[in-house]
């Protein structure tokens, strides 16, 4: 069977060269997204070795993420159930 050839049946018609197009364009797609987590990681470790707590710094990089809002209503509860235990 040929890129061009297609596979026929009742309820659908698939083109196996587009077929395969969309097969190899997402599984490139997941080696760049594992070369990019690789980088990250390499960041991280970088920061760590010049004395940074990365621990905090993913904190700070998951909250530039959300609405200032947002961070103020979740740090507002935790401040009355910390007071609610005595912290």
């Amino acid at each position: 069977m040929s890129d061009t050839d297609t596979v026929t049946d009742s309820q659908y018609r698939i083109s196996a060269g587009e077929l395969r197009q969309f097969v190899e364009r997402f599984e490139r797609l997941e080696a760049e997204k594992k070369d990019i987590a690789d980088q990250q990681k390499e960041v991280m470790a970088e920061a760590k070795g010049r004395g940074y707590d990365t621990k905090a710094m993913r904190k700070l990089i998951a909250l530039r993420k959300r609405e200032p809002q947002e961070i103020a209503e979740e740090e507002a509860v935790l401040e009355v159930y910390k007071e609610a235990l005595g912290m």
